[in-house]
């Protein structure tokens, strides 16, 4: 057995913060960038009623005004000018974990999802927000010595205690390669180091439609930690009903080896959302938990009220709350992939005074 040396909290365990990055990157919106600010003032808004959030931004195109129309109290965020090029802190920011020496950050390098060429500012946010933040952070390195390990955040999916949910697509497969060489064995020592999980479950891909080529928090979430909302496509002819039933099968599979087993929820997909003739990966997956609240990416369909009231079901402690996301799954992310959460720690603290200040 593993020796758990450092653990990742479930993300519905208390958060001394959630971390985000103002939309600033336009060709990620193609026509639609003018509405973005407004969903993201909304998105805080909600967060910021329950916790803090932590906002980095571009220090020329900061939109204030759109935090203040929407209502959101000035106490409830803070503002750091660090440079990005894009929104997607799960995927550039670290994962924070309780370790040897209490909380710290993982830090993950990042390659712009080995498809993108700007990635250099996404690469310093990790170390940026740990600095900001006060923790420590841990360079995550390959098992094989080959230099600093690549991962996002959206590719990994935790229970908060030995399991770990990723999908073969996002790693294994031979296209958008993040780490050339490893193995499954070999991401698996690398799990165990720098998040204390003893299992990995491979699921087999993603949702059509995900540039990042598979990231799991499209299709399979944890809500405790022995049940897991799988997003299901019920129309055959649809691509991704073949995918998820293969998921499914491998989730079945998996569940002996888990202390207490496995329950799997199905969580409908919405309707295929379409823009400009592209597919998007619109899933209601893709929701973020917080303190007191889930917030769940909505798409003016039917089975909207169908997740709200199944995510409802499954956080009876938490106010489950629709945020519209057909403009924001246009960037090809909605919230989870926004979201980057601190978890509380013995002692954790929340930003000093002086620390909150705009940079």
């Amino acid at each position: 057995m593993v020796e758990l040396r450092r653990r990742w909290p479930a993300e519905w365990e208390p958060h001394a913060a959630t971390w985000l990055g103002w939309p600033h990157h336009h060709p990620d919106w193609p026509g639609k960038f003018e509405s973005i600010p407004w969903v993201f003032a909304e998105i805080v808004r909600v967060l910021s009623r329950h916790e803090r959030v932590e906002i980095l931004y571009d220090a020329e195109r900061t939109r204030k005004e759109a935090l203040a129309a929407h209502g959101v109290d000035p106490g409830g965020y803070a503002l750091h000018a660090v440079p990005t090029d894009r929104v997607w802190l799960r995927d550039s920011g670290p994962t924070g974990v309780h370790g040897a020496r209490g909380f710290e950050w993982v830090r993950w390098a990042f390659n712009g999802w080995a498809k993108y060429a700007d990635y250099r500012k996404d690469e310093q946010v990790a170390e940026m927000l740990a600095a900001l933040s006060g923790y420590p952070e841990v360079v995550a390195l390959r098992p094989d010595g080959a230099g600093r390990l690549v991962l996002e955040g959206g590719g990994i999916e935790g229970n908060g205690a030995d399991t770990l949910l990723v999908t073969e697509e996002w790693l294994l497969s031979d296209v958008q390669v993040r780490n050339p060489g490893m193995s499954a064995p070999d991401y698996e020592r690398a799990f165990a180091e720098y998040l204390g999980t003893e299992r990995t479950i491979w699921l087999g891909e993603g949702a059509v439609g995900d540039d990042t080529h598979g990231h799991v928090d499209d299709v399979a979430r944890f809500v405790d930690a022995n049940t897991i909302v799988l997003a299901w496509e019920s129309d055959p002819a649809d691509e991704n009903h073949r995918r998820m039933a293969d998921n499914l099968r491998r989730l079945e599979l998996a569940a002996d080896a888990v202390p207490g087993g496995l329950r799997v929820v199905k969580l409908p997909f919405p309707r295929p959302v379409f823009m400009q003739g592209e597919r998007l990966p619109a899933s209601y997956a893709n929701f973020y938990i917080a303190n007191g609240v889930v917030i769940v990416p909505t798409f003016n369909d039917l089975g909207d009220r169908i997740a709200l009231n199944t995510l409802t079901e499954l956080f009876p402690d938490r106010a489950v709350v629709g945020i519209h996301s057909v403009d924001l799954a246009w960037g090809l992310g909605a919230l989870h992939c926004l979201a980057q959460q601190q978890p509380a720690a013995p002692g954790a603290r929340a930003l000093s005074a002086s620390a909150r200040a705009d940079r």
